[in-house]
């Protein structure tokens, strides 16, 4: 990976430059997880560690940290695995969860998860760091994730890009995402056929419960018991909305509702959508299959049983365990 200039980054997201002390009262807040104040100050605690790229030595992967672009901080985390000679691998565009609103590429729980998917998959991921709200509410993450495209495609065309000509193959790239994620591959996946990124062939896009909403409440939204390790309940979900969309809007807006009237659909793409049985937007997610299925993709669903939202990142989660719940993983209460 000589080729590459590589930092050390951490995302640390804790609060802006506003006077702490004229913050004024609570305007916004996710228990646990961010605080919004009356002067725009944004609070968040340190729910899951930040980690530097050093991965299991047993994983057989090597991770670095690379900028995208120094004034908005937009960064990445690739992860490659060892030992595959000339061998041109997959790669694996990924975005995080969290709402919109938190979350990071550096988390212990996003590290430890894509290093053993690229272990496992022998594949390239490069996971990225987007700008947060509200500090910078929606488009600025489907920005963030188009310029991050436009930065692979130089790596594919530069010259002095070695590297990534040997090792990277540019025709089987997959763009996934996790919640918040997947809603922003799918955003990202749509402008593809809007803009200039060319010789980046889109192989298939992998939606990991994704994190979409509506006015009208679905049933698994109106019925569905949270186990108390889930980090996504209605109110939530209705406060990470308020945090992200433009000031007025409410949650029809195409950004949140990707099955509404007149929303613009994925089309003649391989797609997966992975779904939680006891996530609130399991419905949502369900019929976001059938919809996708309709105009023309092929479509495929992976039903997780018995779990929520976001279990493959958080539930060995040992700080989210006592930061959130005040217990251990291993407490079976969960009432």
């Amino acid at each position: 990976m000589d080729a590459m200039a590589f930092d050390q980054i951490f995302g640390l997201q804790i609060g802006d430059k506003l006077n702490f002390d004229d913050r004024g009262p609570i305007v916004e807040e996710i228990e646990g997880l961010i605080k919004v104040y009356k002067n725009g100050y944004v609070e968040r605690p340190t729910v899951v560690p930040c980690v530097s790229p050093s991965v299991d030595k047993d994983l057989d992967v090597v991770a670095r940290d690379v900028f995208i672009d120094r004034p908005t901080n937009l960064w990445a985390r690739i992860y490659v695995p060892k030992g595959e000679g000339d061998y041109k691998l997959p790669l694996l565009i990924y975005f995080h969860g969290g709402g919109f609103c938190v979350g990071s590429a550096a988390w212990k729980c996003y590290h430890e998860f894509l290093g053993s998917l690229s272990s496992r998959a022998r594949c390239l991921i490069v996971s990225i760091n987007y700008r947060l709200a509200p500090e910078n509410p929606l488009p600025s993450a489907y920005e963030d994730g188009v310029k991050a495209l436009k930065w692979v495609k130089r790596q594919a065309t530069c010259p002095s890009s070695q590297w990534w000509t040997r090792h990277c193959n540019f025709s089987s790239m997959v763009l996934a995402g996790d919640s918040a994620g997947a809603n922003l591959a799918y955003h990202v996946a749509l402008k593809l056929s809007d803009s200039q990124i060319v010789q980046l062939h889109l192989m298939g896009v992998i939606l990991i419960q994704p994190f979409i909403g509506g006015e009208e409440r679905t049933y698994s939204e109106k019925t569905m018991v949270q186990s108390r390790r889930s980090p996504l309940s209605l109110h939530t979900s209705d406060t990470y909305w308020r945090l992200v969309l433009p000031r007025g809007a409410n949650r029809d807006h195409p950004w949140c509702n990707l099955l509404g009237e007149g929303t613009r659909n994925l089309m003649n793409l391989r797609i997966l959508v992975c779904v939680a049985e006891k996530d609130i937007l399991r419905d949502r997610n369900l019929e976001m299959c059938s919809v996708l299925a309709e105009v023309g993709n092929k479509v495929e669903h992976l039903i997780s049983q018995g779990v929520g939202h976001a279990f493959q990142v958080l539930d060995n989660s040992l700080l989210w365990h006592h930061h959130i719940l005040g217990s251990s993983p291993n407490n079976q209460n969960m009432e």
